[in-house]
């Protein structure tokens, strides 16, 4: 058979096209032909890393996926979890990192609308989102700019669109200077018996599209998000989506009101790669072909290709499955919104994808190849190098440990982030019971008079490359961790794998053994991964990000009113240590900000411990027996301390004698499995009695009262001192970005 083809297909163009020498033989061999050139397209775009995750499928495979909470699992456009009552809970967390640096506002703000739809094309109305961002060194020329752009486009849409943001991380390192990461997360609540699925089902049945019309922005934007960088990448400017959060929430309103007709067989995001991946993926899914007609298409811009079409990555469109007798009901309530509505094709039982333009065949493609069948690696590999075990006593001790509290609480990436979340609506829908700032997001649960969810994002990356199998088990436990602190029951979790060249055996290894421990780690906590993404070639002239398998998870709060918070002590209370003692400074933040060194293996994660002691705290939070409760993580216990000193504005006075370790690991070690909660004094023995029977380390550390965060005999610090310290560094860090993001241009 012969196609229109107006192209010549060289081995540059190709190449261009992410496709290597092999994969391009393997499409010769599976269409027995040279393809067209938007058949060439297409195979660029379903099987580049970002839609066939072609590296990572392998060790994919080897997470936790299940358990009886879990409705449905990877494979669908988000994780499903049942939170009772008829209610689930849908999520999912995907980058958008190669976009937001190229263009960060809009980069930013369409991984944000991208997410949100992963989450309503279910059936599921959003309720939180999230985001996990990391940039280069505050001192690089580019990361002001970076920032602003970035924290302006997730306000920007997700404060338009109407959904509120409750959590996320804001991290800076110099290995991001070149390739910043853009995590977003939502989730969104809908009924176990109306959840929308993308796999079609029946035989000549409408194809429609819905929502706002295609333009060539985005055009290639999977397979550029697929690739490193070099000194190309302001040329890559054309492949950036341009959101629009307006539509995007007409297109919600649109969509879930058409779900309650029954007319919806199956619906799917115009994600990555556009037309071309929904549709591939809604008939390989069923087993059926797909037939479009291009000319039905509404364009926003003239003279479009068939190329273009299919991999334009405009946003806020979907594509359907349709019942044809209910074609005009359906119809009428996108034109209600606004909103294009379009039958541009059928499903067929032929198993084939063919796509017609201006009265021509451009494409005839085996579906199932180009979906589900794409191409699978199993990378070489090699175990990274570790570091040799660091005593704690071989760490110098501060000269003066006040001044070295302040410069940890005032460092880039342990300073307050109230610059970013207060550009962030985290109050709209009236249901958020948190403000950022805490251990986790907590949203009431609409309609329900106690239930709330509980939403944290986390993974520590200096960990992950010191260790990938430890530091992925730890992504895993701070998580859970997290979520636990505020009473919360951990349900499942989503992950959102950012790594460099899977190519090089080294960051392969990194992959592999971060999977590992993130498998591990679930496995022991009981918390599923029921969806998430992949984000490889994160690298720019060879230097790859630091291995980031960002975890976030949803945990469930039976009774809201028993929920604590980091901040919510009172005067007189007793602070515990819930946990063993510090002991390990290995790849510690005080080593880092204080001593300017990174070395030593990061702290083990004994899951074990982490599950023992997280079932006491939830215990006692659940009886109504803590007044405040934070985790202890980067920082150590004297982080997690300034941390709820300045949320509550009441000092802590504490007595760290008696300890086996050295005073600043005491301080400052990163040891895991471990919270500090505030208790009524009359509660205090009865709690360490309990943790004494339950074979859970404690500590009495002191009590709540005074003015300043004080620990005997070392230092004592006023909490203005303090909150000065905490609060300054992001807004003057961000007081020059005007100048700063002209001159970065």
């Amino acid at each position: 058979m012969t196609l229109a083809n107006t192209i010549q297909i060289t081995d540059e163009l190709i190449a261009a096209h992410g496709l290597s020498p092999d994969e391009y033989a393997r499409i010769l061999e599976l269409i027995g032909r040279e393809p067209s050139f938007t058949e060439l397209g297409i195979f660029s775009a379903m099987w580049n890393e970002h839609c066939s995750y072609k590296s990572s499928k392998k060790w994919l495979r080897t997470l936790p996926t299940e358990g009886p909470q879990v409705i449905h699992g990877p494979g669908e456009n988000a994780g499903v979890v049942d939170i009772g009552d008829g209610d689930c809970v849908v999520f999912k967390m995907e980058s958008h990192n190669h976009p937001s640096y190229i263009e960060p506002y809009q980069g930013a703000a369409t991984g944000v609308g991208g997410i949100l739809r992963d989450v309503f094309t279910m059936g599921a109305r959003p309720i939180a989102a999230m985001n996990a961002l990391r940039f280069g060194a505050p001192d690089h020329p580019k990361t002001r700019h970076l920032v602003d752009g970035v924290v302006s486009g997730v306000g920007g849409y997700g404060n338009s669109f109407g959904v509120p943001t409750v959590g996320g991380e804001v991290e800076f390192d110099a290995r991001y200077n070149g390739n910043c990461l853009v995590n977003a997360f939502a989730a969104g609540l809908a009924k176990t018996d109306a959840i929308f699925l993308s796999k079609a089902e029946g035989v000549g049945l409408p194809v429609v599209y819905l929502g706002a019309k295609t333009g060539r922005d985005g055009v290639g934007g999977a397979t550029m998000a697929s690739a490193e960088f070099d000194d190309s990448i302001e040329e890559k400017r054309p492949t950036v989506q341009v959101g629009d959060p307006f539509t995007e929430k007409c297109l919600l309103e649109a969509c879930l009101e058409l779900m309650q007709t029954g007319a919806v067989i199956a619906i799917q995001d115009m994600g990555a790669a556009g037309l071309t991946c929904s549709a591939v993926e809604m008939g390989a899914k069923g087993d059926l072909g797909i037939e479009l007609d291009l000319d039905r298409v509404p364009v926003r811009e003239e003279n479009m290709s068939a190329y273009e079409m299919m991999l334009s990555e405009s946003q806020e469109r979907m594509l359907m499955v349709l019942r044809p007798e209910q074609e005009e009901e359906a119809k009428a309530i996108f034109v209600k919104w606004g909103l294009d509505f379009a039958i541009v094709g059928q499903t067929t039982d032929d198993l084939r994808f063919r796509i017609r333009h201006q009265g021509e065949e451009v494409a005839d493609l085996p579906i199932k190849e180009l979906g589900d069948q794409a191409p699978e690696y199993d990378r070489p590999w090699r175990e990274p190098g570790r570091y040799s075990p660091l005593n704690a006593s071989d760490v110098a001790e501060p000269e003066d440990y006040a001044a070295a509290m302040l410069s940890l609480v005032g460092s880039p990436n342990n300073a307050s982030r109230r610059w970013v979340w207060e550009q962030y609506d985290t109050l709209i829908q009236g249901n958020s019971l948190q403000l950022p700032g805490g251990d986790a997001g907590v949203v009431r649960v609409e309609g329900h008079p106690t239930k709330a969810l509980a939403f944290s994002s986390d993974v520590t990356p200096r960990y992950v490359e010191a260790d990938a199998f430890e530091g992925g088990k730890q992504a895993v436990a701070e998580c859970w961790r997290n979520l636990t602190a505020t009473g919360a029951d951990p349900l499942a979790c989503t992950d959102n794998l950012n790594f460099g060249n899977p190519e090089r055996p080294e960051i392969m290894g990194q992959f592999v053994q971060a999977i590992e421990g993130i498998g591990a780690a679930c496995r022991a906590l009981g918390f599923p991964i029921v969806s998430g993404n992949v984000s490889l070639y994160n690298e720019t002239h060879g230097e790859a990000i630091l291995p980031t398998p960002t975890i976030a998870g949803v945990g469930l709060i039976a009774d809201s009113a028993q929920m604590a918070r980091i901040g919510s002590a009172n005067e007189g209370d007793i602070v515990l240590l819930i946990g063993g003692d510090g002991s390990h400074l290995g790849q510690s933040v005080y080593m880092r900000d204080c001593l300017g060194i990174t070395e030593g293996p990061p702290p083990e994660v004994h899951l074990i411990d982490e599950k023992r002691n997280g079932d006491f705290i939830r215990a006692v939070i659940r009886n109504g027996q803590a007044t405040a409760c934070h985790d202890i993580s980067s920082g150590g216990l004297a982080l997690a301390l300034s941390e709820m000193v300045l949320a509550s504005d009441k000092g802590m006075e504490i007595d760290l004698t008696g300890g086996a370790s050295p005073l600043h690991a005491l301080l400052f070690g990163e040891d895991q499995a471990r919270y500090v909660i505030t208790v009524a004094p009359d509660m205090g023995n009865f709690i360490m009695a309990n943790a004494e029977g339950a074979g859970v380390p404690f500590r009495k550390l002191g009590r709540v009262g005074g003015t300043a965060l004080s620990v005997a005999g070392v230092f004592s610090l006023p909490i203005a001192q303090l909150r000065t310290a905490h609060e300054s560094w992001f807004p003057d860090y961000m007081e020059t970005v005007g100048s700063e993001a002209t001159d970065a241009a």
